[in-house]
């Protein structure tokens, strides 16, 4: 008996809803993207980003989770703020991670992001990477070191005594840790200090303009379309400027060093010095250009100037507003000083409040609060949603340290909590207080810039008495955030600094 026609329609049309439940609706709760904020056409969810995109991330991630899918223009964005899918990106799926998406501005100003920092992930990253680590940051290069940051510390104190004898007591100390950085960087990467006008560029000013370019907004980046609008702005002739300048001054750097015929030997390398050593034997078995070398030292610049001072007027900041907790700075630092008239590098050990307060700040003020972006090589999973290749990810470092799920009261400034757990450090193991970053895309130059800001610190406790200036109280201090990559105050930080006597 043959089966009527409509009755094999039905049948097949089972058939095919069987198929799709089967093999569609499972595929798609495996790959369950996250939650999203409402879009708006075009622009996505830039609108939503506002002045400080730490601040308004943070705010997003509280109603729609600690993972969260943006849209910036046409490009995909998660967003990771909490400390386990800090984890998942940084060790679990480390390598899947370790890309970065592609940055004109990077490319312009890194001659073709060949740098460390904004070079995507490859043969060519891991080679400049190992030279870094192995030759320009080694621990044992870092100490190498020692005496351009004590020699240098000495003269910002003895900067600070000769303002207080001849002029003011109240003192600008953003300036003098802008200076202070500076000057020990410029040393160790470049040989010497570079002052105003010299190889025809200003080239404090011009470092900081660059550091700013990094943080600026390209809407290009995201919505291809309006690119033109760079010109309109001034974008793109600010970076073509900026990098034409640098490019003059960095040639003119090396080649004063390699008219000097041979480099320096032994403790008294500079990272120029140690970069042609190593251009001119080939000890990596991978050449290195003369565009390499020069996006290395702009590196070094980008991350170990900007970030330290920032980070030290963000101490010193918390510290005035906490008169109790300075006062407990002061006295460990002063009492392990044992009546010594010069902390060195040998007396930080022991300085286990120095340690706690700049772990703190740092959890409260990371200076780089949104890292450096990644993206995916490949789809991945985070905490149980489906996220696909070439997905930026922003890992929020000024949330997590935040996150009441990982931090007891957390909007208080308290060092004394690393007293209660003092196993947690800044070095990328303990992904609640990643201010550097971690694992593979890690900040290099941690332990560079973290021995400036303690021997910074504890020589301006043991030698000065800090306050506010007159009618200003701790809790009138402006705290208002600037903008840009890296995130220091909007205003100068204003102290007064009397001498310490100890009778």
């Amino acid at each position: 008996m043959d089966l009527p026609f409509y009755t094999l329609i039905i049948s097949l049309l089972v058939f095919i809803f069987f198929l799709h439940q089967r093999f569609f609706t499972t595929s798609n709760t495996q790959n369950k993207l996250p939650p999203s904020p409402r879009k708006l056409p075009i622009i996505g969810n830039l609108h939503q980003l506002g002045s400080h995109p730490h601040r308004s991330l943070h705010k997003l991630s509280e109603k729609h989770g600690p993972v969260m899918l943006l849209h910036f223009g046409s490009k995909p964005v998660v967003v990771a703020s909490c400390a386990a899918a800090a984890r998942n990106i940084m060790k679990t799926h480390d390598l899947v991670w370790s890309s970065r998406p592609k940055s004109s501005i990077a490319d312009r100003l890194f001659y073709g992001s060949k740098d460390i920092a904004f070079s995507p992930y490859g043969e060519y990253w891991r080679q400049v990477r190992s030279v870094t680590v192995l030759h320009l940051l080694s621990n044992k290069r870092v100490r190498s070191f020692r005496y351009v940051r004590e020699e240098e510390i000495s003269n910002m104190i003895e900067n600070i005594k000769q303002e207080c004898e001849y002029s003011s007591s109240v003192i600008d100390l953003r300036d003098l840790f802008c200076s202070l950085t500076n000057n020990i960087i410029s040393r160790v990467a470049l040989g010497r200090k570079y002052n105003e006008g010299e190889s025809g560029i200003n080239a404090k000013a011009t470092l900081d303009g660059f550091v700013n370019l990094l943080g600026t907004f390209n809407v290009g980046e995201y919505i291809p379309w309006l690119e033109w609008l760079n010109k309109i702005s001034g974008l793109d002739t600010e970076v073509e400027k900026t990098a034409k300048e640098l490019d003059t001054f960095l040639e003119s750097v090396i080649e004063e060093h390699i008219r000097k015929g041979e480099y320096r030997s032994g403790e008294a390398k500079d990272f120029v010095d140690v970069l042609l050593e190593i251009q001119n034997a080939d000890e990596t078995g991978y050449p290195l250009q003369r565009d390499s070398l020069k996006a290395i030292l702009l590196d070094t610049f980008a991350a170990g100037t900007d970030t330290t001072y920032t980070t030290l007027e963000w101490i010193m900041t918390e510290l005035l507003t906490h008169p109790s907790a300075m006062e407990k700075l002061q006295n460990e630092v002063r009492q392990l000083a044992q009546g010594k008239s010069e902390i060195t590098e040998d007396d930080l050990g022991n300085m286990q409040y120095l340690k706690a307060v700049i772990k703190e700040t740092l959890r409260l003020h990371p200076p780089v609060p949104l890292l450096i972006p990644r993206e995916s090589l490949e789809d991945v999973k985070l905490l149980g949603y489906h996220i696909p290749a070439k997905t930026q990810v922003i890992v929020n470092a000024w949330a997590i340290g935040r996150d009441p799920l990982s931090w007891e009261n957390p909007e208080k400034y308290r060092p004394e909590r690393f007293f209660l757990s003092s196993d947690i450090d800044v070095k990328g193991l303990n992904f609640e207080l990643i201010p550097f970053g971690a694992g593979r895309r890690g900040c290099p130059g941690i332990a560079f810039g973290i021995i400036v800001n303690e021997l910074a610190l504890a020589r301006l406790v043991h030698k000065f008495n800090f306050a506010l200036p007159q009618g200003i109280k701790g809790g009138d201090l402006d705290m208002t955030e600037g903008t840009g990559i890296t995130v220091r105050r909007k205003s100068p930080l204003l102290a007064v600094a009397t001498p310490y006597s100890r009778n």
